[in-house]
């Protein structure tokens, strides 16, 4: 079963893209569009105090008095993410965005976070791997192989058959 580190070992960077505590959200919305990332980890090094989505810019837009130029991501950002361990199933992760109405997840290791999963890794990662198992069973069970089982069972002898 894969895991939350292969997933992540998947992504094309495991590298975390973070904006210090305090930034104003005109200074992240440009960090997001120079990484081309969707979501923005709000903390010190691997220390993540929040997240802050393109969804979030959306709502705030809306929002009377909000201003990009001056509001600090600090004030509109969510706390309280959702974390696992590295070696957190597939299935486990599946369960956990579905059950708590999350979009993203916190892999940390020893204390520190090591990467972040969106339900759009996880989801990419099950259905490669569900893929991968339907190839293997279709070559497990293609017509060939019931051919040569039909022959080997054939030249055994049936029973109850006249020669």
């Amino acid at each position: 079963m894969r895991t939350a580190i292969d997933i992540l070992q998947e992504k094309s960077t495991m590298r975390l893209v973070t904006m210090a505590p305090g930034a104003l959200v005109i200074d992240v919305v440009r960090q997001m569009i120079k990484h081309n990332i969707g979501s923005m980890l709000i903390g010190q090094d691997t220390q993540i105090a929040g997240i802050w989505t393109e969804r979030d810019f959306l709502k705030n837009m809306l929002e009377p008095g909000f201003d990009p130029q001056t509001a600090v991501v600090d004030d509109y950002m969510h706390t309280g993410l959702v974390s696992v361990a590295p070696d957190t199933p597939v299935d486990r992760l599946e369960e956990m965005f579905l059950g708590l109405f999350t979009r993203h997840i916190l892999v940390i290791k020893d204390d520190i976070c090591i990467g972040l999963l969106s339900i759009g890794d996880v989801l990419r990662s099950s259905l490669l791997e569900k893929d991968r198992k339907i190839r293997e069973l279709n070559h497990i069970a293609s017509w060939e192989y019931y051919e040569n089982w039909a022959w080997h069972r054939g030249r055994e002898g049936r029973t109850g058959n006249k020669p």
